[in-house]
């Protein structure tokens, strides 16, 4: 079986109708007829297939370690109750739905728990990855502010505030990278820069004072939001980023209402993913993720505390 195209997420529904179906597309996607033993990592089409009452229902046992093994060992999926299909209806779902979609909302849509919903769009965010961005051209950099309501200084960036969350994003080639940040100070800031951006490109910033002295490893172009310049005369700008933030916001605001900053990181990771797979089909889309490596999220996890401040930045 190849992969498959699906017009529409009923589309999808009505090809894959059975817990048997999911599990053999899942399986194409991941596998491609050649079994991959979670354990030890021995691929092989010659896995043992165990029946159950004659009935083989994905459970294998591998040829060379001889330990057990289903599709969802080692993914996202591992030690879910939940069927396939209702997975891959969240998962369609959260795709195509721009501004994201509540846990409210998703529940009703699966026919599941309020919180259980929220666990799966967790799951999902978590393995929602940017990995593959290389800032070795021209990036735009900003940072923003996410949180409730604060007074802002003249300037209009309402920087001092304690109450909303940092954020700070990189645009480099039509794909975003955004990270929660401690504070939007110079160290930080410009540590995020140099840990990500290749030395000697060209970075495009605003005005703030954070970014000062760049230009000794980069070539740092200044748009003067302060004058009112928001294009050079050389035609470099930061409004590539900036139109990201407005659909980041639009999101948070008009769908989540309120996000923490436990949990601010996967939101981010939710976003930054559909906007850099904008360009695909939410068919191909869709039948990327199910066949890329994927990790299992455990609900412990979810009740750390983030990185930054586990780390003692703040």
């Amino acid at each position: 079986m190849k992969p498959l195209s699906f017009k529409s997420l009923k589309q999808m529904l009505d090809t894959l109708r059975t817990e048997e179906e999911c599990r053999v597309y899942l399986e194409t996607l991941r596998w491609n007829g050649k079994p991959v033993c979670p354990h030890c990592g021995s691929i092989s089409e010659h896995h043992y297939k165990l029946t159950q009452n004659g009935e083989f229902k994905g459970l294998y046992k591998c040829r060379d370690c001889k330990k057990r093994f289903t599709i969802r060992q080692g993914i996202m999926f591992e030690d879910s109750n939940l069927p396939l299909r209702t997975w891959f209806h969240a998962i369609y779902l959260v795709f195509i739905s721009k501004k994201g979609i509540s846990s409210c909302q998703l529940a009703r849509e699966l026919g599941v728990t309020q919180k259980t919903a929220w666990f799966m769009l967790q799951r999902i965010r978590h393995n929602m990855k940017d990995d593959d961005i290389d800032f070795d051209d021209t990036t735009q950099v900003d940072e923003t502010y996410i949180g409730g309501k604060t007074k802002r200084n003249k300037g209009g960036q309402g920087r001092s505030t304690k109450q909303k969350i940092p954020v700070m994003g990189l645009l480099s080639k039509g794909k975003v990278h955004t990270r929660v940040i401690p504070n939007a100070g110079k160290d930080t800031l410009q540590g995020v820069i140099y840990n990500l951006i290749k030395e000697g490109v060209t970075v495009v910033t605003d005005g703030w004072k954070g970014y000062r002295g760049l230009g000794k490893k980069y070539k740092h172009k200044v748009v003067n939001h302060s004058k009112k310049i928001y294009v050079t005369k050389a035609g470099f700008h930061t409004n590539g980023i900036e139109g990201y933030w407005s659909i980041l916001k639009r999101g948070i605001v008009g769908v989540y209402h309120l996000v923490s900053a436990k949990h601010l990181s996967k939101y981010l990771q939710e976003f930054a993913f559909r906007y850099n797979t904008r360009k695909q089909t939410d068919s191909d889309r869709f039948n990327d993720f199910l066949g890329s490596f994927t990790e299992r999220l455990y609900y412990g996890e979810l009740l750390m505390k983030p990185e930054w401040r586990v780390i003692g930045l703040v």
